[in-house]
């Protein structure tokens, strides 16, 4: 079957699995940077023509604008990234500021024009953060951004956005079965507004596998960032014994349909109310065949009914979405890197 596309905006489509850059940055292991330039061929090839990077992400958007200048179909490809001022300067974002930032990631990822560009500010406390998104909608007007969307903000700050006339498309977002925070106020916002999801986390840093299924929890240290964030996730789940009851109703899902544990849990998340797309982090390509089952199957009553039984007992994180980690002294806000946006 062919990879899923979405009308993200008027006249704007993209493919609803969209390759994640984050594994790209460090942190996650060594990466071969020209193997991985040369997998972003196979994606586009396989129809997953929708990346997704960051000014923060160190390196990714070089990288992908390489990729992109050497691509004979380059018009089909789009990139999203992220405008993400460090927390030591969000005193400091004016309109200077901001274009600085654009012009660099446009500069970067080789572009006239960046397709989607994904706004986040670090301290609601600290005052700026309304006027730094209508900067980039100016950015917009004059021709540089195409669309506007949001990394990680609450529901009451992205209708303050969406009021202030930010033209706000989508909102970048953890959702997955150990996490459903956007499925409460913020989903009842997309409802009335508009603003589409774009979800990260959903197959947990690669917990939602049959690699952990039936294993004991792993100590400490763990191998990379992805594990250590998300390893916090499945305590806020439940804990582990909650969610081997999880993996196993998912086992038997995927067992049914003849797919992974980690095609139920993206296809789970492509199912939930006003998500357009899915964002599947990869250096390689060699995961990419499992990733496109995702398109081959869907989810019927039976299977929702099997899930729902354990995701009632363990009803995960509370609170609106990335609440938690906006608490710098939690232990989702310390694993946090904060200024890394520098030259």
């Amino acid at each position: 079957m062919s990879v899923e596309r979405f009308e993200l905006a008027p006249g704007y489509t993209i493919s609803r699995l969209l390759r994640g850059g984050w594994q790209l940055a460090g942190g996650h292991g060594e990466v071969e940077r020209a193997r991985a330039i040369a997998d972003m061929q196979a994606f586009v090839d396989a129809g997953v023509t929708t990346f997704d990077c960051a000014d923060i992400y160190t390196g990714v958007e070089e990288m992908i604008g390489e990729f992109r200048a050497a691509h004979s179909r380059r018009g089909e490809l789009q990139v999203h990234t992220k405008f993400v001022p460090d927390w030591s300067d969000l005193p400091r974002v004016d309109l200077v500021y901001v274009t600085r930032i654009i012009d660099r990631s446009l500069s970067r990822l080789r572009v006239d024009a960046l397709d989607l560009v994904q706004f986040h500010w670090w301290n609601y406390a600290v005052p700026g953060c309304i006027e730094a998104a209508q900067h980039l909608h100016r950015l917009q007007v004059a021709g540089k951004i195409r669309h506007i969307g949001g990394t990680n903000f609450d529901t009451p700050t992205t209708a303050a956005m969406l009021d202030a006339g930010v033209p706000i498309v989508s909102m970048q977002t953890q959702y997955s079965l150990l996490d459903r925070r956007p499925a409460g106020a913020f989903s009842a916002l997309c409802a009335e507004r508009g603003t589409k999801l774009l979800c990260y986390g959903t197959v947990a840093g690669g917990f939602l596998s049959a690699r952990w299924l039936g294993q004991p929890a792993p100590a400490e240290p763990l191998a990379n960032r992805s594990l250590v964030k998300y390893r916090l996730i499945i305590e806020e789940f439940g804990g582990w014994d909650a969610f081997q009851a999880l993996l196993r109703a998912m086992d038997g899902i995927g067992r049914r349909h003849g797919v992974s544990i980690t095609a139920v849990a993206t296809r789970w998340v492509l199912d939930q109310p006003h998500v357009a797309g899915a964002i599947v982090g990869a250096r390689y390509a060699e995961h990419l065949a499992d990733n496109l089952t995702v398109f081959d199957f869907a989810l019927d009553a039976d299977d929702h009914a099997a899930l729902d039984a354990v995701l009632a007992q363990a009803p995960g994180p509370a609170g609106d979405t990335y609440a938690l980690e906006r608490d710098r002294e939690g232990p989702h806000g310390r694993i946090m890197k904060y200024d890394l946006n520098r030259d």
